[in-house]
């Protein structure tokens, strides 16, 4: 886990996150126990179930009692969904800001992106 990336709960929540995004998590996939993030990561369970905990609150998994806890229907789509839109918080509306104090239209922002994908 990474020390500067928030509480290791939330760590352990994104890493979730991350697998169902990514697609290595399917929907209606059981998702690791809280022992075996515990385990993994060596922290308590305790820590762990506070992740998991979260996305249940979430909706992004839930609980089938005696069994587990299963990556819900849509979870996917949730997450990219809300991880589009911090995106645009996050970068795109700075971009954006920056490129206006700078006299860049959006036009001319599209192209220059154009131009640095094309280079790659």
């Amino acid at each position: 886990m990474n020390e500067d990336a928030g509480p290791i709960f939330r760590q352990v929540a994104a890493q979730i996150e991350n697998a169902i995004v990514d697609g290595s998590l399917a929907e209606e996939a059981q998702a690791p126990s809280s022992n075996e993030l515990a385990a993994f990561h060596r922290i308590n369970p305790a820590t762990a179930a506070k992740g998991l905990n979260e996305l249940v609150a979430d909706g992004v998994l839930y609980k089938r009692r005696g069994v587990g806890m299963f990556v819900a229907t849509g979870a996917r789509e949730q997450l990219l969904k809300r991880r589009r839109s911090e995106f645009a918080d996050q970068y795109v509306r700075p971009l954006m800001t920056e490129a206006r104090k700078l006299g860049i239209s959006a036009r001319e922002l599209a192209a220059m992106i154009d131009d640095w994908e094309a280079r790659r």
